[in-house]
C-alpha cells in the first residue's frame, strides 16, 4: 500500500461505530481530526494509545480537533473496550481492512521472525478541507498524541 503524506487529501470513510452508528469522514468537515489506527482494543499498546488520547481530549478540543480510532474489530468489541476504559470517542469497525489499506495502514508486519499481514499502528492529522496535516506510521502509542498536538498546535 501507498503511504499517505501531508498534502495528501484523506480517504473518505463511513464506519459503524461502538454504538453500531455510521461514522464518514464527511462528519468532521470544518473541524481538524486525529485519526489513528490501532491492531486490536483492549491489548496493552491499543490501551495506552486510546487511554492517551481520551486524556488528551481537552487539549485537542481547545485545538478544534477530534479523535476518533480504527481497528478491524467489530463494534460489539470496540463497545466493550470503551466502557472499560470511558474513552468517550468513536471506535470504528473495519473488518475488511479497506479504510487501513486506502489510508496504507495495513502491511506486512513480523514477529519472532514470522511474517505476516496486519494493522500498521498510524496516525494522521486530518484538517478542517480533508487533507492530511501529517502523517505517522508505526508511531508508537505514546507518541500518537504529542505528534498529533505538534501539528496542531503549527497549524492553528
Amino acid at each position: 500500500m501507498a503511504k499517505l503524506k501531508a498534502g495528501d487529501k484523506a480517504p473518505a470513510f463511513s464506519l459503524l461505530d461502538q454504538q453500531g452508528k455510521k461514522v464518514s469522514l464527511s462528519d468532521f468537515k470544518g473541524g481538524r481530526l486525529l485519526l489513528y489506527f490501532y491492531p486490536k482494543a483492549d491489548t496493552p499498546g491499543c490501551t495506552k494509545q486510546a487511554c492517551s488520547i481520551r486524556d488528551a481530549s481537552k487539549e485537542l478540543k481547545k485545538l478544534g480537533a477530534a479523535g476518533v480510532g480504527i481497528s478491524p474489530d467489530e463494534p460489539a468489541r470496540q463497545k466493550k473496550f470503551d466502557d472499560k476504559y470511558s474513552l468517550g470517542f468513536p471506535l470504528l469497525s473495519d473488518p475488511d481492512n479497506k479504510v487501513a489499506k486506502a489510508y496504507g495502514a495495513w502491511g506486512e508486519k513480523s514477529m519472532y521472525g514470522k511474517k505476516y499481514e496486519g494493522i500498521i499502528r498510524s496516525s494522521f492529522v486530518i484538517d478542517d478541507k480533508g487533507k492530511i496535516l501529517q502523517a505517522s506510521y508505526k508511531v508508537k502509542p505514546l507518541d500518537t498524541v504529542p505528534n498529533a498536538t505538534e501539528v496542531l498546535v503549527c497549524y492553528k
